[in-house]
Order: structure tokens, then C-alpha cells, then sequence
């Protein structure tokens, strides 16, 4: 555990991996009744990590999760009821798609995805878009950020000038977006969003370490998805290809274990751009077609 900013601890949990990066980041905000922001996986290690440090009289009041994906959430619910503590998020691991994956996953089309998603998840108490939360020394407004989730959120502490970013915005990676859990449309409106509202907040972000100029990092991603939108585009004028030929002549300096996830980048570009009447496939949008340009 370490204090990386005034009344915020980060205790990180033993997860890490290629997806991961040095594991998930849980946060405790506060001081005295503390807000418990993403308690992570379900292992005890970190549970004790968690409850160590907190100082003598010191309890957590609140749990939030940012998303319902398994990195993030198990430990909330059992914390939750060993604590006896309300758990705080915009709802199940389907809430908040978009019209167009709702549409998509009842249509039966071939999506794939579904990486490490919790769907055992349930919050005890639903946050919206602008609700606050308010402990002793604290107030939280959780920010709607659909994208590398549905349910993702962000959440501001406005007087600590701290964010708690989750997934969508990290300094060490872009995010993944895997339809129809994810949706790139939807990204990139949240990155937009939160443009001009971050001058001075300090981003802690769900795995790595945390964000400081929040703005420019924020610009950084939104010109690297359309840099990608491009290349995809670029390459679809030699003929139509699917998905895995895109991934392979796009991403030529990435590490192997990571292309799955790049080829499902690559998809979640290609419905934005389908829905946006720039490129067209055979059928229903879907993983295992081939894509042209329009």
C-alpha cells in the first residue's frame, strides 16, 4: 500500500498479467469512513492487503466498482456482505449498451468477446451519470464512461482534484474494446466527454500507474484511435479482408500474446465505421466476415 495523493492509498493486487500489467489497482479514498474503489479479483491476499490499510477506527462506508469485468469486481460482493457495506455501480455487466450491440447480440450475430466479463455481478445501489456520493472528508460524482464497458464509470473527487479513470483511461495502455461488451462508438464519445473537464485531476486509473496530465493523455488516446481508424481504412483499399488480415497488417510491433486483443480493436473499429456508412461486410456485422470499403 502507498498514498499517492493526499487521502488516497493504492493497494495493488497480485493479478498481473499481459492484460493486467502489474495487476489491478484498488482504491481507498479518505479518511476515517473511506470509499472503497475497486476491490479486484477474490483473493484473499489482497483482501487483507486492503483491510490493512486502513488506520486503527478506520472503516470502509462504501464500495464502488468502475466495471463488472472479473479483475475488477468479485471481491466487491464478498467484502460487500462480510462488511455489511453497500456496493456502488451503474448496474449488471449488460447495462448501459448502446442500441446498436443490444441489436447486434439479439440478432445472433458472431461477436465473440466476453473477456473476463463478471456476470454475477449486481450492485446493491445503481449510480447515474452526475450522482454524488459523500463520506466524512469525501465526495464522489461517478462520471457514465460506456465504452471498454457499458457499465464502466469513472469517479471525480473534485476538492482532492483525484479521478479514479478504472479502464478507460490508462497511462500504460490504450483500452480494450470488445464488442458488444464493448463499443468503440461509445469510447470515444466518453473520451470526448470528459475533454475540458480534467485540467486538474490527477487520473488513477484501474491497472498502472497514475495519469498526470490527464488532458493531454486524453488527447493522446482519441488521436491514436483515429490514427487506427485510418490504417484500417488504408488497408481495406487493396480489397475487401477480414478481420485477422487486418490485425496482421496493422499491428506489426506487437507482442504475440496481445493480438487477440488488437484483432478485437479491430472489430470494434469495424462496427463503428459500418455504423457510420464507411465500410460494409456480407450480412450481419459480424468477427468472422469479410469487411470492404463502402
Amino acid at each position: 500500500m502507498n498514498y499517492v495523493q493526499d487521502n488516497v492509498r493504492r493497494i495493488s493486487a497480485p493479478n498481473g498479467g499481459p492484460m493486467t500489467y502489474t495487476g489491478t489497482q484498488t482504491y481507498l479514498v479518505g479518511s476515517g469512513e473511506v470509499a472503497l474503489i475497486d476491490p479486484g479479483p477474490d483473493m484473499s491476499v489482497h483482501r487483507a492487503a486492503i483491510m490493512a490499510a486502513l488506520e486503527p477506527g478506520e472503516r470502509i462506508s462504501h464500495i464502488l466498482v468502475t466495471h463488472a469485468h472479473l479483475d475488477h469486481t468479485p471481491l466487491a460482493r464478498r467484502m460487500g456482505d462480510e462488511l455489511s457495506v453497500p456496493v456502488y455501480g451503474f448496474g449488471d455487466a449488460r447495462a448501459g449498451r448502446s442500441d446498436t450491440m443490444v441489436a447486434l447480440a439479439q440478432a445472433g450475430a458472431h461477436l465473440g468477446g466476453g473477456e473476463g466479463v463478471d456476470d454475477s455481478f449486481v450492485p446493491d445501489e445503481v449510480l447515474a451519470d452526475g450522482d454524488v456520493l459523500h463520506g466524512g472528508d469525501w465526495a464522489l460524482e461517478a462520471w457514465h464512461t460506456p465504452g471498454h464497458m457499458a457499465n464502466h464509470l469513472c469517479f471525480v473527487w473534485h476538492e482532492g482534484q483525484a479521478g479514479f479513470s478504472g479502464d478507460h483511461v490508462m497511462e500504460w495502455a490504450t483500452t480494450l474494446v470488445s464488442p458488444p461488451d464493448g463499443d468503440l462508438t461509445a469510447f470515444m464519445a466518453s473520451l470526448r466527454k470528459m475533454q475540458g473537464r480534467c485540467h486538474r485531476l490527477v487520473l488513477h486509473p484501474g491497472h498502472g500507474e497514475a495519469v498526470r496530465d490527464a488532458e493531454g493523455r486524453i488527447a493522446d488516446l482519441l488521436a491514436h484511435r483515429e490514427g487506427r481508424e485510418a490504417q484500417i481504412l488504408a488497408a481495406l483499399t487493396a480489397g475487401p479482408a477480414g478481420i485477422s488480415t487486418l490485425t496482421a497488417a496493422i499491428y506489426t510491433d506487437v507482442d504475440p500474446r496481445l493480438l487477440p486483443a488488437a484483432a478485437r480493436n479491430v472489430f470494434a473499429h469495424l462496427i463503428d465505421l459500418h455504423g457510420r456508412g464507411l465500410v460494409v461486410c456480407d450480412g450481419l456485422p459480424g468477427a468472422d466476415v469479410d469487411w470492404a470499403r463502402a
